[in-house]
């Protein structure tokens, strides 16, 4: 997905949906950004926040208040992904899922126009007329806007203060105090060690986790297999053992007792990578670039134990999605024309292939337009010809199977499915990434066509289509 549809596709809780919110896009954004991006198209977000603001004394409260409907779409992206983070961070030790914490957080409704009066922390509503009345309740993406300052000199990015504004979220952290940190013990908390947490840490200290992790998580796996959840105080015999395999590392430690008590100090140090504790800037001065980069101590997602069909594959398909989709329509626009070349009564039209579609998707013509100017007897000749219909179909048939076999290859490294992989799996894949590449791109680009006189062609697959024949 290109990075200028984040501000017209917004991400919504949807009860309909397995994963628990649906992507959707904002006619009103999407409609406001390609007038922004036709004035400004190198400062999109900087002028976006200056319109919400208010900064411009020329810009009318509806426009005010679609500015930030675009701005609310761009950092629904983070607060999911926020989200998606502090479920892989508590992994298997906890009793939610990430889609419990989305209510809290990704609230808002993508359609309401609200804009924020003078004193900066006070949503109002906009009626039809533009006339603005105090909500009742106030979205969150609004108050990851309004509290965001982009003049700061540490400046942060919108996306990384809206992660960091997500994370601090008072009704998220309620929510977790309940059900989440109070199931969080040492022994849970030392079980689960980071790879970037592991490289914080002394080489003493590396030891102790990584003999820990032998012996303890060797016995969880098979208390795990009798339904044991919780992780308990280390037994007695494991941590014997631990100090045997210890005293072969070269540390010597003399008694379970002293063993219990530098896990424990290592525990303290570990409680530090705690997802609260991210409280300052996402980003820290890099002095050899004299730029901005992340904090090396922020925790990484870690994928093994989420399901491929609801999380790894939405980061995965948004890079395989764009990649393949401008691949299949170079191949299918060849292969159209190749065929028009062999055909026996429309072989002379093979050369204005590219140029129907210059007009169909360029200039917005229809087919009974398009015909005269290609020298075309009638409307039917043109569909015919160009058939953009079927151009579509087969565009999205061939995009799905090479997402789907890209998929397939980065489960199989994975070891998340057998290779080679069970038909039945292989179906639900394929329905889920069709179901998907529609939501994305395929549908909006068959509303299109249906439309008669006065179709728009600004879906991605028109962007793209134009990206390719121009």
């Amino acid at each position: 997905m290109d990075v200028l549809s984040r501000y017209w596709k917004i991400y919504r809780i949807s009860t309909s949906q397995r994963v628990g919110y649906e992507h959707r896009s904002v006619p009103a954004a999407q409609e406001f950004i390609q007038q922004i991006h036709n004035l400004a198209p190198a400062n999109i977000q900087a002028d976006l926040l200056s319109y919400f603001g208010g900064e411009n004394s020329v810009v009318d409260v509806t426009s005010r208040a679609k500015a930030g409907l675009c701005l609310r779409s761009y950092v629904s992206e983070p607060i999911l992904r926020a989200c998606q983070k502090i479920d892989n961070l508590f992994s298997g030790d906890k009793f939610f899922t990430y889609q419990e914490l989305l209510r809290f957080v990704l609230d808002d409704d993508g359609e309401t126009l609200i804009i924020v009066d003078g004193d900066g922390k006070t949503q109002l509503k906009l009626d039809k007329n533009g006339e603005s009345r105090t909500r009742s309740y106030n979205f969150f993406s609004l108050k990851i806007l309004q509290t965001f300052n982009a003049d700061l000199k540490s400046k942060m990015s919108l996306d990384n203060w809206a992660f960091l504004k997500t994370t601090q979220n008072p009704e998220l952290k309620d929510f977790l105090a309940e059900f989440g940190f109070q199931h969080f013990s040492d022994w849970a908390l030392l079980n689960r060690v980071r790879v970037k947490q592991l490289e914080s840490l002394s080489k003493r200290d590396r030891h102790l986790v990584e003999v820990f992790h032998a012996v303890y998580r060797r016995d969880r796996v098979q208390k795990n297999s009798k339904g044991v959840r919780k992780c308990p105080e280390p037994s007695s015999p494991q941590m014997e053992e631990m100090l045997n395999e210890l005293q072969k590392r070269d540390i010597i430690i003399n008694s379970t007792f002293e063993l219990m008590t530098e896990l424990k100090q290592v525990v303290r140090q570990l409680r530090h990578y705690d997802i609260w504790s991210c409280r300052e800037s996402l980003e820290v001065h890099d002095s050899n670039t004299g730029g901005y980069t992340y904090r090396t101590d922020l925790p990484i997602n870690n994928f093994n134990e989420v399901d491929i069909e609801e999380q790894e594959i939405l980061d995965f398909l948004h890079d395989q999605l764009s990649l393949t989709l401008s691949n299949a329509i170079m191949q299918e626009i060849g292969d159209r024309i190749n065929y028009l070349k062999k055909s026996k009564h429309y072989s002379i039209f093979a050369e204005q292939f590219i140029p129907g579609l210059q007009l169909y998707y360029c200039q917005s013509l229809s087919l009974k337009d398009i015909a005269p100017q290609l020298g075309m007897t009638s409307w039917d000749q043109a569909r015919r010809v160009l058939n953009p219909g079927e151009l579509l179909s087969k565009i999205r048939t061939r995009t799905v199977k090479q997402v789907l076999d890209s998929v397939l290859s980065k489960a199989e490294e994975k070891g998340l499915t057998k290779i080679p992989a069970e038909p039945e799996y292989v179906k639900k894949l394929a329905e889920e990434i069709e179901a998907f590449a529609d939501e994305e791109i395929f549908r909006e680009a068959a509303e299109e066509i249906r439309v008669g006189k006065g179709r728009s062609m600004n879906s991605l697959y028109a962007q793209q289509i134009r990206k390719y024949i121009e």
